[in-house]
């Protein structure tokens, strides 16, 4: 049954991906629409963001999840090396729950 709900779903994704391949020349979009189209893109992936950020399930995920984040973006902009953003992000938010700061 797991199989055939993964068969399902790839062909289903396979086929919304290839329907905009093949419709793209049918839909016209506005040159306003089109300059939108990234900016949305990115706002969404921003909401998605902070959204893990800043909840665990239905709740409040606490400040050490945030500032463990906050650090990691911060040597990111810096232009650190990612292994480096990983591990300082991780460090951060453990450090501070060790400390006893959820």
């Amino acid at each position: 049954m797991l199989i055939a709900a993964i068969l399902v779903l790839a062909a289903g994704t396979y086929a919304f991906r290839l329907s905009g391949v093949l419709l793209r020349d049918r839909l016209e979009l506005s040159a306003s629409l089109q300059r939108m189209l990234p900016m949305s893109a990115a706002a969404l992936l921003a909401a998605l963001a902070g959204t893990a950020t800043l909840m665990a399930g239905s709740e409040f995920a606490g400040f050490a999840r945030p500032a463990g984040v906050l650090a990691g973006a911060l040597l990111a902009w810096r232009k650190a090396p990612f292994v480096l953003v990983v591990v300082a992000a991780a460090a951060v938010t453990a450090l501070l729950r060790l400390a006893g700061i959820e």
